[in-house]
Parts: structure tokens; C-alpha cells; sequence
């Protein structure tokens, strides 16, 4: 331990708490994000039951969070309030969501400059509130508010009162944590007096969609799932892997050791079909306010809390042939530390040790996504046989997947080659391949693949047009490097005959 002289002193540089709450308030919260780091705490106490109400016709405007959960006494609801009131180093519950003992403080000075918490234990009738207000801070001292019995009095019945001049109450709700929002700033400061009520409405909307997202495992579970009340609306979840559709389909996971805990990732594919149906406005596949392209990339759950969600952490960039790609992370809060997870939880950094683990599946995951993208349309060419003669193009299925084709039965295409000689058929069918090869290359479905002749050309077509070409003094290497390529083929599958003659002419 280093030892100091007699002649050394100490100066007090305790922080202005004005300043500093200020400072750390600006974590990149957004309105949702906030709100859902009170119901986060709301959880942690063991809530099913949470109501949010925003009073717009106070001055200023006032939101309250009010839940069932366990509650706090006043010893208990003093250290809440503090500054912070845990260490993010301590050993936690498997169903705690917090971490650093800041997020309801911080999550709540970003949106207003005052609030109070008022708090019960669970079947107790007496509250003790506390109050944050910057107003008390500028006196350079970090004073907390103990409120009154008055005061307590007058915020319950606010609250009643407005809790009943809503619909859609939750039954059987009792509150015995309220946190009360007195004027919300951001709002109010920077939007003129006339917009500031329908900007909230819209605001609101991004919420209950944030909400019913981020925490939709809570509100999917048996027996006692989490409801959730906005002003008039009880939320419904919003699960972006919705595994009971029969198309929506996983790649095998992976899961792995990490700190003390573990890891699991696991890559989701959507049908092609979910990109007609997100922007006919069908909310399976993606949110009201959100498209297909805003909600691929990484999904990562934390205690069943959804703590990030779209785009790639800036592994990969976005892209609109992988919006079908979802990749699904699950970690223990015992090793989220390891990941960097901000007060916010709004940033993730993944380790260098992970990074190459998620690279290689997320290249996987690429490749079946643009596979899934390119092959979008080809189903509606699955017709049933007696209406084989209506679309120009079909679809059949080959070993290396679906492949979209000229329709051979289709009218016009049966009375040119009725009307041809074996020859003339044998040119037409083999420019009929070549359109083929090079409609897949450019769907990327089989870049480099082999397709068999079987079907479309047979050998013996094959020769004739080869001949042909010979003849017409085309260059054996042109053919190679031309023709062949466009019919499928590379050098190793061409039938021997036909190497013979483009042999021979060298």
C-alpha cells in the first residue's frame, strides 16, 4: 500500500449533482427505452401487472408507471433511490434485469427533471414516497426529498383519477409501486405548444410497439403472464420468431461456454412470402412502424428480456436480400459484463472471442436468407398440371432447390416447336437452356452449379447444335467459354461425343 508524507492533504471534489445528473442521464435513451427500464424494476419485484398513464392535460405534462410487484418499505425505497443503489458486480437473481442499480434513476432524469417513487410492501396500506428534483440540486448538495403524508395523499389520487378516466382497466390491479413523471421535457421544450399533445399520441404508439416486443416472452408465459396497460390499450406480444408457422423455419444452434455463464445463437429464416405479406400490413412478420429490412439482424435475450434487436452490430451491413435473416442470442445476466451492455441497454459490444463464432454462422445464415430471397415469386408458378399452358414461366424442384423455368406447355411455345423440324427444335431448345442457366445465375440460386440435360436438352440436341456451330467456323474456345457455361455445363460433365468434336477441330 503506498504510504503518503505528513505533508500531503486531500481536497474535496465531490461532484455537482446538478451537473453529474445531468451528464449521466444522457446514456442514449429514447422515450420506449426509458420506459422500459422502469419495467424492467417493475419485474425484478415480481410484477404481472403494470399500468402507464400519461396526463396531457396537466401543466406540465405528467406520466405515471404504477405496478403489483412486491413493493418497498421506506428503508428499502431509500436506497432505490440512491445513486447507485447496487454494484453491477453483485451476484443477482436469474430473473434480475438490472445491473448497475442506475437505470430507473438515469432512465428517469432523461425524460423529466423531477420524480418521485412512492412504494408499499405488498398487503400493507401506508406509503412512503421520495422525490428527484434538479430544482434541489443547484445548491450544490444532493439532497433527496422525503414527501409528506400530504404529498403522498395528493399523488394516490392523481393517480386514481386518472387511472379511472381510462378504459380497458386491468382487473383486479392494485398498485403498490407508482413512479410519477412530472413534466417530460424533451416534449415540451422542443415542440411548439399546438403539436406537443399529438407528438406524445404518436410517441405512445412507438411505445406500446417497443413494449410488446422487448418484453412479448413475459407476456407469452403460461399461468402468469405480464399485462401491460397504455392509457386505453392492454398490450398484446409481438414475437419475432414466430416458430408455429410451418415455413418459418431454424438453422441448427450453437451454444458455448462464456464467463459464468453460457450462450446460444441460433439463425432463423422467414418464408419468401412474408415480404408480400409485411407490406400488405400483416403485423406476423413485422411491427406497424417497423419493415422487414428494420427488424433483420440480431436478436439478443437477456432473462427473457429482448435488450437489442435489428441490424448486425456491425458485423455485416444490412441488406435488402438478407431481411429475411434473423439470428437469435440468448445470454445469462451473470454474463452480460462480458458483452459490454451499456445502463441503457440500448449497445452491445461482442468480444473478440465471440466475434469469429458469430461471423461463420452468420455467413450461414446469409447464405440461406439471400437463398430464401432470391426464390421469392417461384411459388406462384407451382400450378397444378391442367393449368400448366397459362404462365411462361414454372417452377420444378432440383437437387440443388427450386429452379424457375421457361414453360415448355406454354400455347405458343408448344406451336413454335410444332411448327420446326429436328434441327430448327434442336437450336430452339438449346437457346431455351441457355435462357434457363442464365435466369438462375442471376437469381444467385446456382451460380457454378452443373444442370443436368435430361429435361430441357437432350445429348443428342446437344451434338447437333455443337456441329452446327463448328461448321459456322465458331471457334472451339468460344464455344467453351461461351456456350457451354450458359447451358449449365462445365468441361467435366459434357457428354465425351461432344468433346470430340471441339477436340477435333483444334
Amino acid at each position: 500500500m503506498r504510504k503518503h508524507s505528513f505533508a500531503s492533504s486531500f481536497e474535496d471534489v465531490t461532484p455537482n449533482p446538478e451537473y453529474l445528473i445531468k451528464s449521466i442521464s444522457e446514456q442514449g435513451y429514447s422515450f420506449e427505452a426509458a420506459i422500459a427500464d422502469l419495467i424492467d424494476n417493475s419485474i425484478s419485484a415480481d410484477a404481472d401487472k403494470i399500468e402507464i398513464l400519461i396526463d396531457t392535460e396537466s401543466e406540465p405534462f405528467k406520466l405515471f408507471l404504477a405496478d403489483n410487484g412486491k413493493g418497498m418499505n421506506e428503508n428499502q425505497l431509500k436506497n432505490c433511490m440512491k445513486f447507485p443503489s447496487q454494484s453491477p458486480d453483485v451476484n443477482r437473481l436469474n430473473k434480475d434485469l438490472g445491473r448497475f442499480g442506475l437505470g430507473m434513476k438515469t432512465a428517469s432524469f432523461s425524460q423529466t427533471r423531477k420524480f418521485t417513487t412512492i412504494s408499499r410492501p405488498r398487503g400493507e396500506v401506508s406509503f412512503s414516497a421520495r422525490t428527484w428534483d434538479l430544482e434541489l440540486l443547484k445548491n450544490n448538495k444532493w439532497n433527496l426529498l422525503v414527501n409528506s403524508y400530504e404529498d403522498v395523499v395528493d399523488i394516490l389520487e392523481q393517480y386514481i383519477n386518472i387511472s379511472h378516466s381510462r378504459i380497458n382497466a386491468i382487473p383486479d390491479f392494485e398498485a403498490n409501486t407508482i413512479i410519477v413523471w412530472e413534466g417530460l421535457y424533451k416534449f415540451e421544450q422542443y415542440l411548439e405548444e399546438k403539436n406537443r399533445e399529438n407528438a406524445l399520441f404518436k410517441e405512445v404508439d412507438i411505445i406500446s410497439e417497443h413494449l410488446s416486443l422487448v418484453f412479448h416472452r413475459f407476456m407469452e408465459k403460461q399461468g402468469k403472464s405480464l399485462q401491460i396497460r397504455i392509457n386505453n390499450q392492454v398490450l398484446k406480444p409481438f414475437n419475432p420468431f414466430p416458430i408455429k408457422e410451418n415455413d418459418f423455419r431454424s438453422l441448427e444452434f450453437r451454444k458455448r461456454k462464456f464467463g459464468d455463464d453460457s450462450i446460444k445463437i441460433e439463425g432463423f429464416i422467414l418464408p419468401s412470402r412474408s415480404i408480400k405479406e409485411a407490406n400488405q400490413g400483416l403485423s406476423i412478420w413485422a411491427t406497424k412502424n417497423r419493415s422487414l429490412m428494420d427488424m433483420e439482424g440480431i436478436y439478443i435475450y437477456r432473462a427473457d428480456r429482448l435488450i437489442l434487436f435489428g441490424g448486425w452490430n456491425g458485423l455485416i451491413k444490412k441488406a435488402p436480400r438478407l431481411q429475411l435473416a434473423r439470428l437469435q442470442v440468448e445470454i445469462g445476466n451473470s454474463a452480460d459484463h462480458l458483452l459490454h451492455l451499456n445502463v441503457a441497454k440500448s449497445q452491445v459490444i461482442i468480444p473478440h472471442e465471440l466475434k469469429n463464432a458469430f461471423q461463420g454462422y452468420i455467413n450461414d445464415l446469409k447464405q440461406e436468407a439471400e437463398k430464401e430471397f432470391y426464390n421469392r415469386g417461384i411459388r406462384q408458378f407451382n400450378e397444378p398440371k391442367d393449368t400448366s399452358h397459362v404462365h411462361l414461366f414454372e417452377r420444378r424442384t432440383s437437387s440443388k432447390g427450386p429452379v424457375l423455368e421457361i414453360n415448355k406447355g406454354f400455347e405458343l411455345i408448344k406451336s413454335l416447336f410444332s411448327e420446326l423440324d429436328n434441327k430448327q427444335s434442336a437450336k430452339l431448345n438449346m437457346l431455351l437452356s441457355m435462357v434457363n442457366t442464365r435466369i438462375n445465375k442471376i437469381r444467385n440460386t446456382h451460380e457454378n452449379q452443373d444442370f443436368t440435360i435430361s429435361r430441357s436438352l437432350s445429348e443428342e440436341e446437344l451434338l447437333i447444335n455443337i456441329q452446327d456451330l463448328v461448321m459456322r467456323g465458331i471457334d472451339p474456345e468460344v464455344i467453351y467459354k461461351f456456350v457451354i457455361p450458359e447451358l449449365g455445363f462445365n468441361v467435366d460433365s459434357l457428354p465425351q461425343a461432344v468433346i470430340k468434336i471441339l477436340e477435333g477441330v483444334k
